[in-house]
């Protein structure tokens, strides 16, 4: 798998999860206080989802979430390894290249 499907794969997990919790949710609140020292204030989410959303979104989620992981790493690897160099000499030239003739 490449990191271009690793990216897409998480991307449509996170939708997936996220939108199920945030989509079957009820009685649901945020709040948020600021006060002058900064370590009083606050910032709450209480978000209530029951049944299968509450299990699938969790489950697709983590997996989104591991996918976008493993897009990191082969980005770091795809940068960090060198290129192969059967595929290089097999690479097309350009149409413009002078062949010395």
């Amino acid at each position: 798998m490449t990191c271009e499907r690793s990216v897409i794969a998480s991307i449509v997990f996170l939708g997936l999860g996220l939108g199920l919790i945030l989509g079957y949710c009820h009685e649901s609140t945020i709040s948020f206080s600021a006060a002058h020292p900064a370590s009083a204030a606050t910032l709450q989410f209480v978000i209530y989802t029951n049944g299968w959303p509450a299990m699938v979104g969790l489950a697709a989620t983590v997996v989104g979430i591991l996918l976008l992981f493993a897009a990191l790493a082969f980005a770091v690897l795809a940068q960090i390894l060198p290129r192969d160099r059967a595929q290089q000499e097999n690479a097309p030239l350009p149409k413009d290249a002078d062949f010395g003739v």
